[in-house]
């Protein structure tokens, strides 16, 4: 599971065999959350307060580019089209 970033206690990562479209797992303790990135959504929350979807949400949305160059870097991909396209 390649960790992307941890702030405040929250584990940003992907999974090693996820899939598109570019989307964020976020861990923190027993709770889990996902995200597709583009557009940023909640795909699930599992356990997180409202609070803390907040910090979530304001968290990916400072760090869009960084998330998306990640997915990028790791899968070699985006959306859809290889580095060599």
């Amino acid at each position: 599971m390649p960790t992307i970033f941890i702030f405040f206690g929250f584990r940003f990562l992907f999974y090693s065999n996820d899939h598109e479209p570019i989307h964020v797992h976020i861990i923190k303790g027993r709770c889990e959350a996902k995200y597709n990135i583009e557009p940023t959504n909640q795909v699930y929350n599992h356990g997180f307060k409202p609070q803390e979807i907040s910090m979530i949400e304001s968290i990916i949305t400072e760090n869009h580019n960084v998330i998306k160059e990640r997915w990028t870097q790791y899968f070699g991909k985006d959306n859809g089209r290889t580095e060599d396209n």
